[in-house]
Parts: structure tokens; sequence; C-alpha cells
């Protein structure tokens, strides 16, 4: 689709799926009194098809720069105001509101591999035995919808045709050294009896059944979703879950299940369906009306699940993390131990575009983990049919071409966000079905994936900070270079963590891009260590294996080992680059990765900084300790300075030894 005003194009082409549509939103000036021509070019591909356009009524200059707030209904309203020194401040205040962020597991910050869908038992294991036959570092594969009976949405069940031996998948995905995350929906059809046992208690929204409406698949089933805002339906949702799928899979004391996906959390009881009616569909709710309670659905969801998991271990030893993933968030979620992803995104080079500035935008409002369908979710037809010749001839065309890069710049983006998850339609997503081995699209994943998990001291510090500190992982500039005008509104670079801004490649072909280098530091170049001042405007270098990331004077990165799974193995060694030119510190953060011993303060951090006058390292005393925790460790410190660069080598870099045994230790460089 296209729109022109007056011979003028106002909207560049856009594309997206009928049943699960978005909108554009656009601008432009028109004077009072004159008529000008509106053209819009719709080119409908495949079934069902349809296109609106809504127009707002026109505002003045000083009416358009005000802001308004109101509310639909509501008793009354409350305003706060969160004031701080820096963004940081602010995000910390609206936790201070709204719940401090759980500590999410660590494996959580290694790669997922998920799909729409897994259709088998032996698709999940034979995928995971893959990643580890080809050496790719993986922590998590992930069970989409539709694993139950076609008529028995909402039962929590595995069909046994497809999945004989749950308990056994699920060992084996753990034997491999894997994680399993399942779909749950707050969607039950009619004739199961977990919708039954809910609608008894009158725990059920019934406006659906009521309508006779349908759903998609089969025949079309009738559904309805339970209300999640009464106290004793949340209870007996986890219950269902816990009896089906938590407590039966529980095998040796380990749970079978690591994580949930809450699907459909909006609540989505039908597609495509005007606001008005969606609030009719999903209430009353127990508070009161959907139209006062709509938006809060996926955080009371998560309350069911986050209290419903911690409750069934209460008192036992080791507790497993809660993880949830919800496609709508609400305030408040972070303290669920839950994150959000962006929802089913199109399969465009604007769609990625626009999920950089989506998730800076979600990572300001105080929420610390997000993600998105890395590699898009719907997928247009001509990538389809280029993935189906592939599979006859063996011949790339230009639209495969097309497909494998924008694949390989969405997977080098997602390296430098919260979740690093990989999700989509047909053509299959795991980077094998992508590209072939000797491909640049399968030499880039593999390079960026290993150093995702390279980084896992780095990562799981930022973890730690979160919880602790109020930290945000993902970062719009403004948060680090306030004062400096050039960054107010740059949305395709940002810095991840205290040190890293990356500057992902959203265009197809392109082979550079411009980067601002915010003026209060110098930077260095991540791969080259290329020093660049700061304060300027530079096209630099993006090929196609690899995209433009720096690192800000006085950084402190530790670098762990070579790993396949989050916790293969202990950092007993990390690689440690100190980027001169200013002072900087940096606090790594340790704890066991997967229970909840934390909480009872069974955790070490070990402060480290850096004297850029003297060049010298000073590492802390450790504070705190835990079980499993390395006592003795060695930091092989890298220093790199502007007039001696040194390519990025995490193998065998060149540096000094450190030996630490948690006492106080300074070293000259």
């Amino acid at each position: 689709m296209k729109v022109y005003i007056g011979g003028k194009e106002v909207v560049p082409e856009r594309w997206r799926t009928a049943w699960n549509p978005n909108t554009y939103k656009f601008s432009t000036e028109l004077q009072k009194g004159k008529r000008v021509q509106l053209r819009i070019e719709w080119r409908p591909d495949g079934g069902e098809a349809y296109c609106g356009l809504r127009v707002s009524e026109p505002r003045s200059a000083e009416e358009r720069g005000k802001l308004s707030v109101w509310s639909e209904m509501a008793k009354d309203m409350d305003y706060y105001f969160i004031a701080g020194e820096n963004l940081d401040q602010v995000v910390s205040g609206y936790r201070t509101l709204t719940g401090k962020a759980s500590l999410y597991p660590k494996w959580v910050l290694g790669y997922w591999q998920s799909r729409e869908r897994y259709k088998t038992q032996d698709e999940i294991e034979g995928t995971l035995a893959e990643f580890r036959k080809r050496q790719i570092p993986i922590d998590n594969i992930v069970q989409d919808w539709n694993y139950w009976a076609e008529n028995q949405w909402g039962s929590h069940q595995f069909e046994p045709a497809r999945y004989p031996n749950p308990q056994q998948m699920l060992d084996n995905v753990h034997k491999m050294h894997g994680r399993f995350m399942i779909s749950v929906w707050p969607k039950f059809y009619c004739n199961t009896d977990n919708y039954k046992e809910l609608d008894a208690k009158g725990w059920m929204y019934i406006q659906s059944p009521t309508d006779d409406i349908h759903d998609w698949v089969g025949p079309g089933y009738k559904n309805g979703f339970y209300d999640a805002y009464d106290a004793g339906a949340r209870k007996m949702f986890w219950r269902q879950m816990d009896e089906n799928l938590y407590s039966k899979y529980n095998h040796d004391g380990i749970a079978g299940v690591d994580a949930w996906w809450m699907d459909a959390s909006e609540p989505n009881v039908r597609d495509c369906t005007p606001m008005w009616y969606r609030k009719a569909l999903s209430g009353p709710t127990a508070l009161g009306t959907s139209t006062e309670y709509f938006n809060a659905y996926s955080t009371v969801n998560a309350d069911a699940i986050y209290n419903g998991q911690r409750s069934v271990w209460k008192g036992k030893k080791d507790e497993p993390r809660v993880f949830l993933l919800t496609r709508s968030g609400f305030a408040g979620e972070q303290r669920f131990s839950t994150a959000t992803w962006s929802g089913d995104i199109g399969t465009r080079w604007e769609d990625m575009r626009a999920q950089m500035t989506a998730g800076l935008n979600y990572s300001i409002s105080g929420i610390p983990f997000w993600g998105m369908d890395q590699g898009g979710f719907c997928v247009e037809n001509r990538y389809v049919a280029a993935q189906q010749l592939y599979d006859r001839t063996k011949v790339e065309n230009e639209d495969l071409k097309e497909w494998r890069e924008l694949q390989t710049r969405w997977n080098q983006f997602g390296t430098f966000i919260p979740l690093f998850r990989s999700h989509g339609q047909w053509p299959l997503r795991e980077i094998w079905n992508i590209a072939p081995d000797e491909h640049p699209a399968y030499k880039s994943f593999v390079y960026y994936d290993k150093l995702r998990y390279r980084l896992m001291p780095y990562l799981y510090s930022m973890a730690g900070w979160a919880h602790f500190k109020d930290y945000t992982l993902m970062r719009p500039l403004v948060m680090d270079f306030n004062g400096d005008k050039e960054v107010e509104n740059i949305g395709n670079q940002w810095m991840f963590g205290p040190a890293l801004m990356a500057c992902p490649v959203g265009y197809y072909k392109a082979r550079n891009r411009s980067v601002y280098f915010p003026e209060q530091t110098g930077w260095y170049n991540l791969y080259t260590s290329e020093f660049i001042e700061g304060g300027q405007n530079l096209i630099v270098e993006a090929p196609y294996e690899q995209i433009p990331v720096f690192v800000r004077e006085g950084a402190i990165i530790p670098f762990g080992p070579e790993m396949q799974w989050s916790d293969e193995k202990p950092a007993e060694l990390i690689n440690l680059y100190i980027y001169a030119g200013k002072d900087g510190s940096f606090q790594l953060y340790e704890d066991e990765g997967t229970n909840y011993n934390y909480e009872k303060g069974k955790y070490a951090t070990i402060d480290i900084t850096y004297n850029d006058a003297t060049r010298t390292v000073s590492f802390g005393k450790r504070s705190g300790s835990f079980n499993g925790m390395l006592k003795e460790r060695r930091f092989n410190v890298v220093l790199i300075t502007k007039d001696a660069p040194k390519a990025l080598n995490l193998d065998n870099p060149e540096g000094k030894m450190v030996d630490y045994n948690g006492k106080a230790i300074s070293i000259q460089l």
C-alpha cells in the first residue's frame, strides 16, 4: 500500500498480513479550503484483504505542541511525575512505583530458537540436537502453539500422536543442556474440561461463545478467555497448568518446563476487532468494566503464573527462577520476571527498522527486558516462493538473496538487545535452513552468536544491575549522553550496557551507514580498535557479515570463554578489555544463575576500576559469596589505546595476567 496527497507520496510502500494489521501514522500540511487529490495504491497479496484510512481533526501548530491526557472511563485520575538528575534515576523512580525487576535466569541471555511452529516431539529434539552437532551456541528451544489435539485448545495437554512421550522429550532437551519454553494461552475451547471448570465459577468471558464466534483452526471452534483479574481464577488457571504441564513433568526434583510463553495476552479474543467490541469480548472483569481495566491483562496473567510456579517450590531447596514472555506489556510486569516481545511483526526492511525505535522506546519506559521476532514473523509470498525454488533447484534467485541478507542483518541487530530470539513463519528460521554453511549469512550468525556467549559476564552483570540498581540494558543515547542535542532523536543506534554502541544496518545492500559519535567521549571500533573522536557524524563501513559496533573511552568489558550454553563452564579466565582515554569502572556480578538464592544474599560482586592517568587497573575485595563460586580466577587485562590499536582477539589476546583470589589488588599496565 502507498498513499499520495496532491501527487506527493506521503506513505511509502507498506506491507502487512491482513489478520494482524498495524497502523502507520503520518502527517501532512493542508491549506484550509483548498482541495487536493488523495490516491491510495493498494495491491492485495493473497486471500482476504482490507485497508482503512482514518483522518484526525486538523490542529494548529500551537495545539500540536501541547500534551493532552484523557481517559475514556475513570473514576479518578492520579498523575505521578518522576524526576531525576538523569534518566536512570527516572527509571528507578518508575520501578519504585511499579515494582523492582526480578533477576532473570542466566540462560535467558543466551540464544533462543523458535519457529511457528514445531509440530512434533522429534522436531523439538532434532532441532536442538542439530545445534549441538554443529556447535552453534543455544540455550532455549521454544514450543509454540497447537501442540494439543486440534479441538483441545486450553487443555494444556500434548497430542499423543505427535508427542508420544513428553517426559522423554523434556529430559532429552535437558540432557542436551537446553531449556524448554512452552506457549500457554489464556484461551480455552468450550468443550475442554478446563473451560468448564473455570466457567462453573463464573471465571470465563462468555461474550465470545454467546456470540457464537469460532476461531480459524480446522472448522473453527467456539472459545473464551479466562478472567485473570479474579484471584481465584488466577489460582485455578495456574493449577490447571501445573497439573497438566509443570508438576506433571518435574523429574527427580528438576522442572521439565523452564519458561512460559504467554501469547495473545492483550487479550486478543478475536483478531481484527474494533476496540468497542474487543472490550465487550474481554469483560466484564472481576474488578470492573474492561474499559477501565483492559490494558492490564498481561500483568495480572503474569501474576497467576509467577506466583503459581513459586508456590510449588515454597520452602524447597534450589527453587528455579520463573521466566515469562508476554505479547502485551503493562506497568509492573517486571516484578513477575516477565519480558515482552513486540508481537507478530512483518518481514520487511521497514519493519526491522521500526523495531529499533520500538525497542528503545520500550526500554526507556522502565521495563528492562524486551525482544522481538528476530527475522520478522509474517513473510511475503515472494520469499516463500524463493525458498521453495531453492529447495527444488538450489538456485538462489534475487528474492532469496534479499531474504538471506534481511535475516543476516536482523540477527546482527538481535545480538545487541536484551533477548536474542529468532522466530517466524516459514521459511524455517534455523540458520542452516536459512543458508548453507559456507554462505556469509550462516557465518555471520555463528560469529555473533558466539560473541554473545563470550559477552556473558558482561550481560549477566547487567541483569544483576537491573534488579539491584534499576539498570536499563538497551539504552537510547540520551540516557548516557544527555546534553548532546544530536542524540535526542537517534533511533537506530544505542548503548547496549555501559560500553557498547550498536549501530545495526536496516537497508538492503547497504554496505555502510551514517553513525553519530556522541561528543562527550572518544570511541573505538570494537573489531579493529581504531579510534574515533566524538562529536561527529561519519559514514562507516558495514560489510555483509558485520555491523558497526563501537566502544566508549574508559569502558571495561569482561569477555568469558567460548561456550555452547550459558552455564557450560565458569569464567575462570576473563579477558578484560580496557579502553584507554578516560577513567572507567565495572561491577562484575555473579550468582548461581538459575535459582532464588540471590534473594537470600547469596551473590558476589567485584568492583573493577581503571585510572587512565596512571594506567592502573584495580580489583576490589570481592563482596559476598554463593554456592559454587570461583574462589580464585584469572583476569587477562588487555589495554586498548589510541596509538596502539589491536584487533579483537577473544582466544589468546596479549595482555597482563592477574591472579585474583578475592582480595584487593592493583596493577599498572
